[in-house]
């Protein structure tokens, strides 16, 4: 059976990380904790999980910062987990099991990461990430924000879960200001790295200044087709807020050049079309984010609810709108069906009920 060091970087995680070594340190042979300038009790609760608490400066890097994590790790994998991270009681026996059954050559393995989740905690945006990697020099992390490491030898793909759940809020300027500083220093960012740094002044309401990082990031041949697709979705946003619309819509059937349709993007659209009146239009396209199969394989950012839920829950009030008061019922017990607990289902059925 298989070893796993467990590898962390963390600073001022008092509130997370007694948390999330609870929930694996039965699972794991060793625990490494790389600590980046905690002034708060992280070390100290560290300190009562492992001995191998490492102090090591911050340099705006974070593939830096998890490369030495990974060094200090002396099993045959390595996992790594950020502080706000938990592995839910219902995915410890995967685990073990997963430890029982992986095969020798197997160099890593991805798993689901949960980030968002519904009123009742039923993930609502998940995607896969690498999270065990064999322990050799030939897996390293790259990028100094939103690092990876590059796929190669041989994956499989567990469905097993690990969920991101914080307690409080970061640095919510934090990434922004690496890569403006990583731009004043004269460094060239990658495709990739272009896409998060779009996103990122996106989250900044800095709206025009995304348009043009991302459109640069979607005319260039480089780049990831599931970063490309979710480009189209931020750049949309973006035209949305500075109030031109047409080149939002626009955006949205771009993201079809790149691959067949994406459910989420579907969605968009057909949220499009019914917020401007044009039910029909509407409809169409809820109905084909019905009828797209959802690849969680494919790497991208997958909101499952886009596959069903929402498209049904939108497919009612569609046609109520158009006065088929039978068929919007059917929609939304259909969308009932999916989250009966949904406050938005319940509320139309009471309006169904009260007809």
């Amino acid at each position: 059976m298989p070893t796993i060091s467990l590898c962390m970087i963390v600073k001022n995680e008092e509130m997370h990380i007694a948390r999330c070594l609870d929930s694996v340190k039965e699972l794991v042979e060793e625990i490494i904790i790389v600590d980046t300038g905690s002034t708060d009790r992280t070390v100290e609760i560290a300190s009562n999980y492992t001995p191998n608490v490492y102090l090591y400066p911050w340099k705006d890097d974070f593939s830096d910062a998890r490369n030495y994590s990974f060094s200090r790790a002396s099993m045959d994998y390595c996992m790594w987990m950020d502080a706000d991270d938990i592995l839910e009681e219902s995915e410890k026996d995967k685990f073990l099991q997963l430890k029982k059954s992986l095969a020798p050559d197997i160099d890593i393995v991805m798993m689901k990461y949960n980030t968002s989740f519904d009123e009742a905690g039923k993930p609502s945006f998940s995607y896969f990430r690498e999270r065990w990697i064999r322990n050799c020099t030939r897996y390293r992390w790259v990028g100094a924000v939103h690092e990876v490491i590059p796929l190669n030898g041989r994956v499989i793909h567990s469905d097993i879960a690990v969920s991101h759940k914080k307690m409080n809020t970061g640095d919510s300027d934090r990434n922004l200001k690496i890569y403006q500083k990583m731009i004043a220093d004269g460094k060239h960012l990658e495709p990739r790295q272009q896409y998060y740094y779009g996103r990122e002044l996106y989250y900044h309401k800095q709206y025009e200044e995304a348009v043009s990082v991302l459109e640069q990031f979607l005319l260039s041949k480089e780049g990831w087709i599931e970063n490309k697709i979710e480009a189209c979705s931020i750049c949309a946003n973006c035209y949305y807020k500075l109030g031109q619309e047409q080149s939002a819509l626009n955006t949205l059937l771009r993201s079809m050049s790149f691959d067949l349709p994406r459910a989420e993007l579907c969605c968009e659209i057909g949220k499009h079309f019914l917020e401007r009146g044009n039910c029909h239009n509407a409809i169409y396209w809820y109905e084909t984010a019905l009828n797209t199969p959802k690849n969680e394989y494919s790497g991208g950012f997958i909101l499952p609810d886009c596959y069903d839920y929402v498209p049904f829950l939108q497919l009612c009030v569609c046609y109520d709108r158009l006065g088929d008061r039978q068929k919007a019922k059917e929609y939304n017990e259909k969308a009932g069906f999916c989250k009966p607990y949904s406050q938005a289902y319940l509320y139309n059925k009471r309006y169904f009920d009260s007809l």
